[in-house]
């Protein structure tokens, strides 16, 4: 952990595309004395930006291990390919940095476990990136949860429409892919894209479990952890191979089920929504934009303030035992269940003919699923896989049972 007044010591392993985001919140703590950015590390040139500056001093590397070596930062960053999170997480462990990992943290619950240890043998600590889970809107849905505004809690379900283009699927070598180099990397619609969407959803039915708000599980389950999952996977395109569109039910050891209906190939735009079922009302998070509908509410309100994942580990760093993370590894144990589920699953169906359209050119091409936006959002309504809803480009959910055993911190 930090020590005296002296700013943590903070590095960047992934410095371009997505990691241009890191570099603004860095900045922006930075500024106000919070942290010193000491390293940026990527393959490709690192190239500032008026938000997103490379202050005088800080060192560029394209290899982690020789900057691990040469400027030992306080904590690391690490926003590069996703089977990439966990050699440079434990490289960074070893090398006495506390992490931000980002999400999904890594790609099995045996990744899972060998951090989890690499955590305790270290004592460090690990946040992962699912930002989100900062929402004040979250933290109020979740008091009325555990507040038995909804009443006893029958299901959780969530709905995103979006699109993306031709040019997405480009973006790099890892991208649409089920493995580069024979390792995982699956970056499909679940667990990129709209995994915040699954993490809002697998967190409200935690709450709701501590409240005893569920049905009890049988003896020796553990309430909150997954027992079923059951999978559909699709994609309009075929040059790639994973999903684009998905439906998704994960039924948590009590009992209650969990349902994502998503996609990537929507007609209307659908920010995405967390759809709280209750014997007394029903409650709607749009997670994106933290807008909030209680029972009673006449309409959803927006519920401002979020809490930046760095700053908070930063407030952890300084005082452990008064400030705890907002995402740490084991609170994400049960979204890598899900990951290794869809690792295993077979791959995703083709919809393709006249059930889709294409509009665009070249890298802004989208593809679309005719009627998609009002089926996804009946299976969240009736917390329902497509298959059970005579889709008739459904197929035959995939079912796994979970190992039940995930290290945590």
């Amino acid at each position: 952990m930090s020590g005296g007044n002296t700013a943590p010591r903070v590095a960047l392993v992934g410095a371009s595309g997505h990691g241009r985001w890191h570099r603004r919140i860095i900045a922006e703590l930075q500024a106000a004395g919070r942290l010193d950015l000491v390293a940026l590390v990527d393959v490709r040139p690192v190239e500032a930006a008026p938000d997103a500056p490379v202050p005088p001093g800080t060192a560029v590397f394209t290899d982690h291990v020789e900057m691990l070596a040469t400027v030992r930062p306080d904590v690391v960053v690490i926003c590069t390919p996703p089977h990439t999170h966990l050699p440079i997480a434990l490289a960074a462990l070893r090398a006495g940095a506390d992490l931000l990992l980002e999400k999904p943290p890594v790609l099995s619950l045996a990744e899972h476990r060998e951090l989890a240890a690499a955590l305790a043998e270290t004592g460090r600590v690990c946040q992962v990136g699912f930002q989100a889970l900062g929402s004040a809107a979250l933290a109020e849905l979740s008091t009325a949860v555990a507040d038995g505004r909804l009443g006893r809690i029958t299901g959780i379900s969530t709905v995103a429409s979006w699109q993306r283009t031709d040019g997405y699927y480009a973006r790099a070598p890892w991208a649409g892919r089920r493995t580069v180099n024979g390792r995982p990397v699956l970056d499909g619609v679940l667990v990129n894209p709209l995994a915040h969407a699954v993490m809002q959803s697998l967190a409200v039915g935690s709450v709701a479990v501590a409240a005893g708000l569920v049905t009890p599980a049988p003896e020796g389950v553990a309430p909150d952890w997954p027992v079923q999952v059951e999978l559909e996977r699709y994609r309009v395109r075929p040059t790639i191979e994973v999903d684009d569109t998905a439906a998704l039910r994960l039924t948590l050891g009590c009992g209650l089920p969990v349902v994502a209906a998503v996609t990537l190939a929507g007609e209307d735009f659908v920010a995405g929504e967390v759809i709280v079922h209750g014997t007394a009302g029903r409650a709607v998070l749009e997670y994106p934009t933290d807008r909030l509908l209680l029972p009673g509410d006449p309409a959803p309100q927006e519920v401002p303030g979020r809490t930046g994942l760095l700053e908070n580990l930063l407030d952890h760093r300084a005082d452990p035992a008064g400030v705890p993370l907002i995402a740490p590894l084991a609170r994400t144990a049960g979204f890598t269940a899900l990951v290794e589920v869809v690792q295993a699953a077979p791959e995703p169906a083709l919809v393709d003919g006249e059930r889709v359209v294409a509009s665009g050119e070249g890298a802004d091409r989208v593809v679309t699923i005719r009627g998609v936006n009002a089926v996804l959002r009946r299976a969240a309504a009736e917390l329902a896989l497509l298959s059970e809803l005579s889709v008739p480009w459904a197929v035959k959910p995939h079912r796994a049972v979970p190992d039940g055993g995930a290290g945590g911190e």
